[in-house]
């Protein structure tokens, strides 16, 4: 009698993953305002959400700061990806405080969009997660006329007068699916509903779901996220890789928080990381996987991303003064 063979192992790892061009314009901008100015440099909230990038950053000087009343005045402050709200901007101008506003511009965009609807007295119906820095900076541009709206199950309970003009705007870093989801009962109740002018569920976000969601449904039995458990994104992807048909699927921030049990009868392991995440903590990950007996990792690239953001104004400006000097 034969003895049954064992499926071989596979490791696929997801491309694109990790950053994006907001989360790695943001993490330069930190970098390079500590070399131009000298530590402390002062960044309000996490510049993005990663547990390791934050703790690299202090090392060299960064200091991260929940509000601004922890900043000396006159002191150098960093806004972080997420974006703020216009009352941070005028409480940053009020302390003399200088400013190097990090927000990645495809949040800047969704600020934008919010304050041409309130401007045409637009209901804004905002979908996103409260707390999240990037809703409460997006909610700050036009307070009275936002409504946050949190999952699909929340449309049923929104009241909002007959003949008032609606439009729906959303948090870049969320489920594709689910926002769509949340969209279509909106419309279902509120049929005149408007589109924001282009979508905003970031690229990168985008792209890092449907990679997952390939890796996922091909026969996947564990999907591995590195990530922080404060990133949206990073969150996000663990439920895509579920909901595309992963057996199981684990966030970790690092190698260390792998349960070695997570691999008791597993063949296919897929890898992906969110778009806050250095590579380095992904390639920990397959290390692991190494050491354990599992094949080096093949690259399933879904598609190429070649966009990139110019670094802040105020900061590109006295990178250039500083030029002339030297």
């Amino acid at each position: 009698m034969s003895t049954p063979v064992e499926p071989a192992k596979r490791v696929v790892v997801a491309a694109p993953r990790g950053y994006c061009a907001g989360v790695d314009r943001a993490v330069v901008t930190v970098e390079k305002a500590l070399d131009l100015y000298g530590p402390p440099v002062y960044v309000r909230k996490q510049i993005v959400h990663n547990r390791h990038v934050v703790e690299t950053l202090e090392a060299r000087g960064a200091v991260f700061v929940d509000e601004l009343e922890s900043v000396p005045e006159g002191a150098t402050v960093v806004f972080s990806a997420h974006g703020v709200s216009p009352a941070v901007h005028a409480e940053a101008a009020e302390r003399s405080l200088k400013t190097i506003d990090a927000t990645c511009p495809l949040v800047t965009k969704v600020h934008h969009e919010a304050k041409r609807f309130a401007a045409d007295d637009t209901r804004i119906l905002l979908i996103g997660h409260a707390g999240h820095e990037e809703v409460e900076g997006t909610m700050g541009e036009a307070p009275e006329h936002t409504t946050l709206v949190q999952t699909p199950d929340d449309v049923e309970s929104l009241e909002i007068a007959e003949g008032t003009n609606l439009a729906w705007l959303s948090q870049t870093t969320l489920s594709v699916d689910e926002t769509m989801e949340t969209v279509d009962r909106l419309r279902k109740k509120f049929p005149l509903l408007m589109d924001p002018p282009s979508d905003d569920i970031c690229y990168a976000t985008q792209n890092r779901q449907l990679a997952v969601k390939q890796i996922a449904s091909a026969g996947c039995d564990l999907m591995i996220v590195v990530g922080s458990q404060n990133s949206s994104n990073s969150v996000r992807l663990v439920e895509v890789a579920l909901e595309a048909g992963a057996k199981a699927s684990y966030r970790v921030d690092n190698a260390d928080e792998i349960d070695p049990a997570w691999l008791d009868g597993v063949n296919t392991v897929g890898v992906t990381s969110g778009a806050s995440v250095p590579d380095d903590l992904v390639q920990g990950v397959l290390h692991f996987l190494e050491e354990r007996g599992f094949p080096g990792a093949v690259e399933e690239r879904l598609t190429e991303e070649t966009l990139q953001f110019a670094l802040p104004p105020e900061l590109r400006k006295d990178l250039r003064a500083s030029a002339v000097r030297d």
